[in-house]
């Protein structure tokens, strides 16, 4: 729903519940998930309204894996150099994501869990210039920003809040103290 919006264009309740291939009561239950999220959609009300985003929402790009790449490859288009050079991108991208997206979720699952339960966490973090710090954090945001997922949270090094980039952590440790 939010790809569709973020487009700019305003639709109609009936344009969204057919696009997502649902009924209309579920689409605003997606609307009410979506704000509860902080991104908030317009309703435009009246015969000619329906949804709009105002603000930008920035959204993690669709991320590939290696069955969609199979899927190109056995397709019975003329291989031209254009989709081979498109599988040979999918390809890498695929295992660099892979990689990521493994030591991410684990992050990902941790700091939701000490946000959750207030606990805090341990972190070996790498800064450009100071190599890898230990620190422990009060983790109470998830976030995206830039090319990933981080979290906004009390860093007891720096006696300040801080945003720390999931890709930036080497390792994590969930703490038994609360905050």
């Amino acid at each position: 729903m939010l790809q569709y919006l973020s487009t700019g264009r305003k639709y109609s309740l009936q344009e969204l519940a057919e696009k997502l291939e649902v009924t209309k009561r579920m689409v605003r239950t997606y609307k009410e998930d979506i704000e509860k999220a902080g991104i908030f959609i317009d309703t435009i009300c009246g015969p000619y309204g329906g949804y709009i985003l105002r603000n930008p929402a920035f959204l993690p790009s669709p991320v590939f894996t290696s069955f969609d790449c199979e899927l190109l490859e056995k397709l019975n288009v003329s291989n031209t150099k254009e989709l081979t050079d498109l599988i040979v991108k999918m390809k890498y991208f695929v295992s660099l994501s892979n990689e990521e997206l493994h030591t991410n979720t684990s992050v990902y699952k941790i700091v939701s869990r000490a946000i959750k339960e207030k606990r805090k966490v341990k972190i070996l973090y790498f800064t450009e210039g100071k190599g890898e710090l230990e620190r422990i954090i009060h983790p109470y945001h998830i976030l995206y920003y830039g090319n990933g997922f981080g979290c906004a949270a009390f860093c007891e090094l720096k006696k300040d809040l801080r945003h720390f980039a999931f890709s930036r952590i080497k390792n994590i440790v969930l703490l038994d103290s609360f905050y």
